[in-house]
């Protein structure tokens, strides 16, 4: 029978867990920190039901809650309760299969337009905003989990809303974009401020070189870069049952550049050779340059040729990346620097100095012999000029999530605190909480916090401290 349970041990963390859970004392080894008194707040695709043919993107928003209190430790998860999973609940079945395809046999009337709110959860202004990048931000109630709604700042911003807004460390402005402004699949881009007390301060849009899946932004103390690489969309593709979002290298790779505080009219595009790009670390200015270091990769992961076949899985890995922009230069190029040849994604730094120069950073990476997602098996953490100072690995096939940066305290110096991250146990089935101190992550992790299941490999979360 043990022989049997170890045959049919899972060897990735992407399938979905089927339940909700509350775990008010959870087993701790090691001693947590006293100063992290607050919530780890996970968000991940977790699909209530098994759709065909569907991508991993469209799952389900699921959102796992690690609470901290005086050294003890507390979970819950609750699905994200969008109209979407509500209806699928309802008729017991997947009713749709992702990017707007609804599958045979579902009700008329019945839509996914409010999305999965299944990539990032953030708290600004006073909300807990759980994201994904193709719908508004969804409302949630600390506490319980429970989904309140859609939140449009009182009608202030429509359609798409990126699960990569930037909060700026100096004034509390939260700076956010959307793509697909237009309606599915098109080129216009939105965005927009939100201030520190959640009032929308501006609401704006532009057209785009080509339809592109936008995923994240880059926003430094006076710009705003809005990176359109090729994944690109198209609707006369769809339409055909070819892949909605395809890989799509010989449309180039563009880059608008505008001031924070300028008009659409002034933005200038920079170009280089095709890469795509996930997540951005962090970017600043030094003189007339932008300093934008980023997870590159040669060919897009996860997506297709517009023909359906397979990008090369040796060029689907990213690596730490450094962009540079001369905006007092005699040309449209940027430059791509290369730092590491490490592969790596889910890049984090100190909050602190988002869009200022940082002394440190962290990112999760991969092991090179095995597929790019699902084998995140260590950290890393390097210096503001991209040196890797040190990098932590697990044991063998266990992996671990986007590890997050919490501080000491307020006047904490620049990475002075802790990563936490989620790490799967793949002996065991089931996963950990694991505190780093973050600048001594070979030593491995000061606390683990133990829990009796997993949590699926998903995508971004952030610490929200105690009032």
């Amino acid at each position: 029978m043990l022989d049997q349970v170890k045959t049919e041990m899972p060897r990735t963390n992407l399938a979905p867990i089927p339940m909700e859970c509350d775990a008010p004392h959870l087993k701790v080894t090691g001693e947590l920190p006293r100063e992290l008194n607050g919530t780890l707040y996970r968000n991940g695709p977790n699909p209530q039901f098994d759709a065909p043919g569907a991508h991993w993107f469209v799952g389900d928003g699921m959102l796992h809650a690690f609470h901290l209190e005086n050294g003890r430790a507390s979970y819950r998860n609750r699905w994200v309760r969008t109209p979407k999973w509500l209806a699928e609940h309802d008729a017991g079945r997947a009713l749709f299969g992702g990017f707007g395809r609804k599958l045979p046999g579902a009700p008329a009337g019945t839509t996914d337009d409010g999305g999965v709110a299944n990539t990032n959860i953030i708290f600004h202004g006073g909300k807990l905003l759980a994201l994904e990048e193709g719908h508004l931000p969804t409302e949630i109630e600390p506490g319980s989990l429970k989904r309140t709604g859609y939140c449009d700042y009182n009608g202030a911003i429509k359609g798409p809303f990126t699960a990569h807004p930037k909060i700026d460390p100096a004034t509390g402005e939260m700076v956010f974009f959307g793509y697909n402004a237009a309606g599915p699949l098109t080129p216009a881009l939105s965005f927009g401020s939100v201030n520190a007390e959640g009032v929308v301060t501006r609401f704006d849009r532009f057209e785009s070189p080509y339809a592109s899946m936008v995923h994240d932004f880059i926003v430094t103390e006076n710009h705003m870069l809005f990176p359109i690489l090729p994944i690109t969309g198209s609707m006369e593709r769809a339409m055909r049952g070819k892949p909605p979002y395809a890989w799509e290298p010989e449309k180039g790779a563009y880059v608008g550049v505008m001031k924070r505080n300028g008009a659409t009219k002034d933005l200038v595009w920079f170009r280089a050779e095709s890469c795509y790009v996930f997540h951005i670390m962090n970017a600043w200015e030094e003189g007339n340059r932008i300093i934008a270091d980023v997870m590159q990769f040669e060919e897009a992961p996860l997506f297709p040729h517009p023909d359906g076949s397979k990008t090369d899985p040796k060029k689907s890995r990213a690596c730490y990346c450094r962009w540079t922009f001369d905006l007092a230069g005699n040309t449209d190029r940027f430059t791509q620097t290369y730092l590491d040849d490490l592969t790596g994604e889910f890049p984090r730094i100190d909050d602190r100095r988002a869009g200022f120069a940082n002394s440190h950073g962290w990112y999760a990476c991969a092991n090179p012999d095995l597929p790019m997602f699902g084998a995140l098996s260590g950290i890393v953490h390097v210096d503001g000029k991209g040196k890797r100072l040190a990098n932590y690995l697990l044991p063998a096939g266990d992996s671990i999530s986007e590890p997050v940066f919490v501080e000491r305290g307020a006047d904490a110096s620049e990475g002075d605190g802790w990563l936490l991250a989620a790490v799967w146990r793949a002996q065991e089935n089931r996963s950990d909480l694991a505190v780093f101190n973050a600048q001594d992550i070979e030593a491995g992790p000061v606390a683990l916090v133990h829990l009796g299941h997993r949590v699926p490999d998903g995508f971004h979360g952030n610490w929200v401290g105690a009032a």
